[in-house]
């Protein structure tokens, strides 16, 4: 009898396959709105403002943007830590510039007056930058010199007023921005560093350092988030190897530690969806760089769930894991590594006793590639569990999946001898217990291996 989980593969084998931790540069957008105050003191959105971005801590020009008809403008993926300076121009407005722009600055507001249309060079720029402007022609982020009270109408006032208020707010948020960022370009270096060095325990303390600098923020946390729960899924697989060589009490006790170190991962995941799923913007750079974080913490989430099966940690959590799987296949745009996942989720399935659903998994993955070894072993012994479940209540369809099993079995063999599938690690797991399989199968249920491996209508 056969009747057994045949899915409880090596953690390191689990390990191998998973995916390693991002470790790109760090960006974050920028955006904001251009107003024009006219000369009776009213003010409109400048429509059509070309918004240029030059870096300023080292030598760096990026794409520009224009204003929409709300004035608007926006810019994803500026590094983090990075110094920038937004030069504004348009046919109808004095030329301006905006010094100490960081990247994860939001909803800045640049006043323009009306003017000549002239449009700054990046020489200009750079130069009104440590030295006045001599033509009178170019406005910055400073105030500009106050009107007598006495003489301004309420509207003027009014408008100075907002003025005044947008100018506060934006060194605020310029003065909170810069602090974040340092901190979190600082856990960024620190905690890449660490992990790669498997220094999983810093790794996973500066990640949280630069989460906890702006938790909320779109454009850093759900990276950082990713990063950590991919730092715990690594700290649990160390744990584990670890364990499962020592005696009963420490087993124990670094069994408990994987188990924790699983579900805060999977709750580093969960928290950076929840923040991608609230996070919009109208540019398009900006929607990319929050579907490559979702794809991210989806791919963690669904790696971890499958090592918790694996491993046996946590087999309650089946339901979860498929769900996690199912939600990661639809957002993969790749297909080699959709494929992959499938097989994921086909062993999820069968790791929760649902070995028919296991095989219909199994299957969409050999109808891409009919090949592919771990497909055919696994629905192969996911037919012969099938097979001893029906054998008192259904015979005959008992007997039609041990065909269906050997067949898949048999074919798993053949495709084991690729030079390909040499260092395929189902097949050195699986390929001598599958010839002691069929060779069951021949003697019990009088089976041999057939060539056509589809079922029968």
């Amino acid at each position: 009898m056969f009747r057994k989980n045949y899915f409880n593969f090596l953690l390191a084998i689990a390990l191998f396959l998973a995916s390693g931790i991002v470790v790109s540069a760090q960006t974050a957008p920028v955006t904001g709105q251009v107003i024009l105050k006219k000369a009776d003191g009213t003010t409109e959105p400048a429509v059509g403002a070309l918004v240029e971005v030059f870096r300023t801590d080292q030598k760096g020009k990026f794409p520009s943007d224009k204003t929409d008809k709300k004035g608007n403008f926006a810019f994803a993926g500026l590094p983090l830590g990075a110094s920038f300076v937004f030069s504004v121009s348009a046919s109808n407005i004095k030329p301006g510039f905006y010094p100490n722009i960081k990247a994860g600055m939001e909803k800045l507001v640049f006043t323009v007056s009306e003017g000549d249309g002239r449009r700054l060079t990046e020489d200009e720029v750079r130069q009104a930058l440590t030295a006045p402007p001599k033509t009178g022609t170019v406005q910055s982020s400073e105030p500009a010199a106050q009107q007598n009270p006495s003489k301004l109408t309420a509207e003027q006032k009014k408008a100075q007023e907002e003025e005044a208020k947008r100018l506060s707010e934006y060194e605020a948020k310029k003065k909170q921005v810069e602090n974040a960022n340092a901190i979190i370009s600082k856990a960024v270096t620190e905690g890449n560093k660490a992990f790669n060095d498997k220094n999983y325990d810093v790794a996973i303390v500066k990640f949280d350092e630069g989460i906890n600098a702006d938790p909320d923020f779109a454009g850093s946390a759900p990276i950082l988030l990713n990063n950590k729960a991919i730092a715990l899924k690594s700290r649990a697989v160390d744990t584990y190897n670890k364990s499962v060589k020592a005696d009963a009490a420490a087993k124990a006790s670094g069994m408990e530690s994987v188990k924790k170190d699983f579900t805060d991962g999977i709750a580093a995941t969960e928290k950076s969806l929840q923040i991608l799923k609230n996070a919009t913007s109208p540019d398009a750079t900006t929607q990319k760089s929050y579907a490559d974080a979702k794809l991210s913490a989806l791919t963690a989430r669904k790696e971890i769930y499958g090592l918790m099966l694996q491993t046996g940690i946590d087999k309650t959590k089946g339901k979860e894991a498929i769900a996690a799987f199912e939600e990661y296949i639809a957002a993969e745009p790749d297909p080699q590594k959709k494929g992959n996942a499938r097989v994921g989720l086909a062993e999820a399935y069968q790791l929760d006793n649902n070995f028919d659903q296991a095989v219909v998994e199994f299957e969409k993955v050999l109808a891409e590639d009919p090949e592919n070894v771990n497909a055919l072993v696994g629905v192969g012994l996911s037919l012969v569990n099938l097979g001893y479940i029906n054998q008192e209540s259904d015979k005959d369809k008992s007997k039609a999946q041990f065909q269906q099993a050997i067949n898949y079995l048999q074919k798993f063999l053949d495709s084991s001898k690729a030079p390909k599938n040499q260092n395929n690690a189902a097949v050195k797991q699986y390929k001598d217990e599958a010839v002691l399989i069929i060779e069951t199968l021949k003697k019990e249920q009088n089976v041999t291996p057939q060539k056509d491996t589809k079922k029968k209508p």
